[in-house]
């Protein structure tokens, strides 16, 4: 099986979440918008409540929450972004507020939705938008992605995805080798000539 590779078109990503989000299916949309922007695992996302990223006193999403991560049991801070918490903020409007209800609730079941419904949910939109092979995995890398090609940090990005080895983190930014091309072609000392030097 191949590995999965981050959405490196941004138009792409913005289209993935507008799939749900034109189809008023606001749970799903934020679910997409949330996997892109907090780099979580799925299995951690899917074990949020709505009181660990709403404050019910003051009726909003938090700008940051914390989290245990399920894998490698280290304490975790996120912060939200304007499209996070507007994705929040609409999915919540919708939603009968529960302290204690599971964020991305089950329609059936009343518990947290499944792995492998997130990965439906995902690969729902990314199908019906000719996307190619897009899974939970992908989005968490797709943050990384995006997050280097604006200028963040590899090392940076390795600590919020609490990698051991930089290797991993290089694996998950899916570099290519158009994206090494950029990084020449940006390089420049200013030393071509202003004109042609007259040859004798």
């Amino acid at each position: 099986m191949a590995a999965t590779e981050p959405i490196r078109n941004k138009n792409q990503v913005r289209e993935l979440a507008q799939y749900y989000l034109n189809r008023g299916e606001f749970r799903n949309y934020a679910l997409i918008v949330m996997s892109v922007h907090t780099a979580l695992r799925i299995s951690d996302l899917l074990r949020l409540n709505w009181n660990d990223v709403y404050d019910f006193e003051l009726g909003r999403v938090y700008k940051r929450f914390s989290v245990v991560e399920q894998k490698t049991k280290k304490p975790k801070i996120v912060a939200m972004n304007k499209d996070a918490i507007a994705a929040l903020e609409l999915f919540a409007t919708s939603s009968k507020l529960n302290p204690t209800s599971a964020l991305f609730e089950s329609r059936k079941t009343g518990r947290a939705i499944s792995r492998i419904q997130a990965y439906r949910i995902i690969h729902t939109a990314a199908d019906a938008l000719e996307l190619g092979r897009v899974s939970c995995h992908s989005l968490r890398k797709t943050f990384g992605y995006h997050a280097w090609k604006n200028g963040a940090s590899p090392a940076v990005i390795m600590a919020i995805y609490a990698h051991s080895s930089f290797s991993i983190t290089q694996r998950y930014l899916g570099i290519e080798q158009d994206d090494k091309d950029e990084v020449y072609a940006s390089l420049s000392y200013q030393c071509a000539p202003t004109a042609m030097p007259t040859l004798y």
